[in-house]
């Protein structure tokens, strides 16, 4: 039983089980590094923020106060460097959190130095986004490995509360459950248990979603590809959006992760647009950049040209009748979901069954992934919910009802998963989210 099944006593007995009254955050000048260490200053008493000088720590120090805006930051954090500070302050820390960039052999050099100063009853843990937990531990003592574990935030943490947490081959099940407990409440977070697969489950999912509209807009156009499947199918951000806001760099680093490590049945929609590498190698990022897919001229906003690089006013762009968007959205403003997907599932013409196209490559995706990258589809559902702020698959599903889901992914040309085409044929389950707690029309945001 995971803690999330637990109930509030059984919680606080498990976090009663041990203390956590002193982290340690490596990386905290980066951004996951400084938003993690904020989060943690608000259940435990010091915090210290390590980087590889004081004044990189002490800017990510004043990130954290600029993001959170609190007084509880300064109040509880400390910082140092690892040269001078590292072995000390590991020493001391209940938890250990690094949060370094993306390298395994950076990861890999800094648990060096962890292992040789930590004390064999404290937990370590990485912030990382998809690199294979097992991997990372590989080698490490008995107590290491036991201690060892995944704490996947997303960003910003103080605002986005989804977390992954994955456990080892030999992490010890009740470091696992005091983690999870520990998160739930003390940090206010909404945790998922992923297995140790590549990209984990939020990421799998979430990002092959943006990679495949990103391959889309090199055939359609950035525009037209962003609003097709923009707020009315289930997202507060369009895709093309969000990546730049993430980062190309991120992106990239996810989707080349799954798509060589993994070889589903969607493969080939993890592979990155040849247009964005070659855009990424003139320093094209996104948003850190000055611009991705979309950048800013004073007020006017400018548009990606995928074919020659070049950026063209959002007004000059022609596109075709989308005007059924705007029904789906009027039904969507006033809390008529269902109505407002079956207009999106009726809707003729190409451009709304490319739509569809990309809605049901999602659902049945993320169908097919569970008992590979969580136990259950409610794993998948929290985590593009919480993490990603889409709509869930099964939030979608009983939105659409289960015969048109099976109907758009057969419009789509791909397999059902067996629990939709059931789903269809029974009439049973009745729904697949069961989430008192979580709104759905917080995921419907009208255009």
């Amino acid at each position: 039983m995971s803690t999330s099944q637990k109930s509030a006593a059984e919680l606080r007995q498990i976090l009663a089980s041990r203390k956590i009254e002193r982290v340690v955050v490596l990386g905290a000048n980066g951004t996951m590094g400084f938003g993690s260490a904020a989060l943690f200053t608000t259940a435990v008493p010091e915090v210290t923020f390590l980087a590889r000088s004081k004044e990189k720590a002490e800017e990510g120090l004043a990130a954290a106060i600029k993001q959170v805006r609190s007084p509880t930051v300064a109040r509880h954090a400390k910082t140092g460097d690892y040269d001078k500070d590292l072995t000390s302050a590991v020493a001391d820390a209940d938890l250990i959190f690094e949060a370094l960039t993306e390298d395994f052999d950076l990861k890999k050099n800094i648990f060096d130095r962890i292992e040789a100063a930590r004390r064999d009853d404290s937990i370590v843990a990485t912030v990382t986004s998809g690199l294979s937990i097992n991997s990372l531990c590989e080698g490490r003592s008995d107590s290491f490995r036991k201690h060892f574990l995944g704490l996947h935030f997303f960003n910003p943490p103080n605002v986005i509360v989804g977390t992954e947490l994955i456990a080892g081959e030999d992490t010890d099940p009740d470091i696992v459950d005091f983690v999870d407990a520990f998160c739930q409440l003390r940090l206010g977070r909404e945790m998922i248990r992923t297995f140790d697969t590549p990209a984990f489950a939020g990421n799998r999912v979430g990002f092959k979603v943006m990679n495949e509209v990103a391959q889309l807009a090199d055939e359609i156009g950035v525009l037209l590809a962003d609003k097709l499947v923009g707020p009315y199918t289930g997202r507060a951000m369009t895709p093309l959006s969000t990546v730049d806001l993430v980062g190309w760099d991120i992106h990239r680093a996810i989707v080349d992760n799954v798509y060589e490590l993994t070889n589903d049945e969607a493969h080939e929609t993890n592979k990155l647009p040849d247009y964005m590498a070659k855009l990424m190698e003139k320093g094209v990022l996104g948003n850190k950049s000055g611009g991705g897919f979309y950048k800013r001229d004073g007020k006017k906003r400018l548009v990606l040209d995928p074919a020659s690089g070049e950026y063209f006013p959002e007004e000059e762009i022609e596109l075709p009748d989308l005007s059924y968007i705007d029904e789906v959205a009027v039904l969507h403003r006033g809390g008529r979901y269902k109505e407002g997907m079956q207009v999106f599932l009726n809707a003729k013409g190409e451009y709304a069954k490319r739509a569809r196209g990309v809605i049901a490559a999602y659902l049945a995706y993320a169908f097919a992934r569970v008992g590979e990258v969580t136990e259950s589809i409610d794993g998948i559902d929290r985590i593009m919910g919480m993490g990603f702020n889409v709509a869930p698959p099964s939030v979608l599903v009983d939105t659409i009802g289960a015969v048109g889901v099976v109907d758009m992914i057969g419009e789509a040309g791909l397999d059902v998963p067996a629990a939709l085409a059931d789903a269809a044929q029974t009439g049973k389950p009745e729904r697949f989210f069961n989430h008192t707690r979580i709104n759905i029309g917080r995921f419907f945001v009208a255009e």
